[in-house]
């Protein structure tokens, strides 16, 4: 995956934007206003998504391209390698449950508009 993939696939969600909140090469994507994804424009080694805990933990340990979320809560986040060792159809699978984590967690009417 490359970062215009990555980009379309993520601005293809309903509701979601992007914007450089924090500086000028940390790419986020929020739905409504939450983030679910970010990564670094001039790297991209990798993408950090929200991800169940529970979930988090057995990929860390079935992926070395796994790890805990860099500058991020380490239970709800994963740092997510982007060189290959992490399968591209997981790759999408892992931007799928963080954007329906976020997704679940909005106020109900937020939740609608998405509809």
């Amino acid at each position: 995956m490359n970062i215009e993939v990555f980009r379309d696939y993520c601005l293809a969600k309903a509701g979601v934007t992007e914007e450089l909140p924090f500086d000028e090469n940390t790419l986020v994507f929020k739905v409504m206003g939450k983030m679910f994804a970010l990564t670094d424009i001039e790297l991209f080694d990798n993408i950090n998504l929200k991800c169940d805990p529970a979930r988090a933990l057995e990929l860390r340990e079935q992926y070395a391209g796994i790890r805990p979320g860099y500058h991020m809560n380490k239970k709800h986040w994963n740092s997510v390698s982007t060189d290959g060792s992490v399968p591209d159809t997981l790759l999408y699978a892992l931007i799928d449950h963080s954007y329906e984590l976020v997704v679940a967690g909005l106020p109900g009417k937020l939740r609608q508009q998405l509809s």
